[in-house]
């Protein structure tokens, strides 16, 4: 198994990088998220990777950190959900957002993600609830939503709201606003921002 690449970035073309190390170029795909962070071309960069060995082919997937690589092999083990689906989920969202969807039980966030539709996100939430365990969480504030508050979150993100728009609106709500009520007066205050 090939755990870890370093040499010098030879280009980026999304979601595939190549690296030449030692004289030999790789092939690696990476999750957007590790794509943006990556030097320019022609620098020293490590990633951390992982080997699927397929019939057909050989495929390369890196990840910028340790954590990301186990939450892709975790999604892995998964029934259904290939490497493609993986990386996408990865590439939509941090590994701390996919922990505190998983803590909170939260579909609709995975659901964001292009390729997952509701019967996949909860399929994901039921095998990965207890998998995440701590080395996902350092470091993570995994904030455990009332079921008002998610479904508002809910209702902003559809309105075309983004994550930290509606979260910053349900910050303002007052505890134990029912549903519409916290919709109207997450309008309001978004309206004036």
């Amino acid at each position: 198994m090939i755990g870890r690449l370093s040499g010098v970035l030879l280009e980026k073309n999304p979601p595939q990088v190549m690296l030449e190390v030692q004289g030999v170029g790789y092939e690696i795909d990476v999750p957007m998220s590790t794509f943006y962070n990556l030097p320019g071309v022609g620098e020293r960069v490590t990633l951390f990777t992982h080997l699927v060995v397929r019939e057909d082919a050989h495929l390369l997937y890196g990840f910028a950190g340790e954590s990301e690589r186990r939450a892709f092999r975790q999604l892995l083990k998964i029934s259904g959900v290939g490497a493609r689906t993986a990386l996408s989920l990865l590439s939509g969202m941090s590994v701390a957002d996919l922990v505190q969807a998983v803590a909170t039980q939260e579909a609709g966030l995975l659901t964001r993600v292009p390729g997952v539709g509701k019967k996949t996100a909860e399929r994901l939430l039921l095998e990965l609830k207890g998998k995440l365990g701590t080395e996902f969480t350092a470091g993570v504030e995994v904030n455990r939503a009332a079921p008002a508050s998610s479904d508002v979150l809910n209702a902003l993100l559809s309105l075309g709201y983004n994550e930290k728009e509606a979260r910053y609106a349900l910050k303002q709500l007052p505890e134990g606003s029912s549903v519409s009520e916290g919709i109207k007066q997450a309008l309001k205050l978004l309206s004036r921002a």
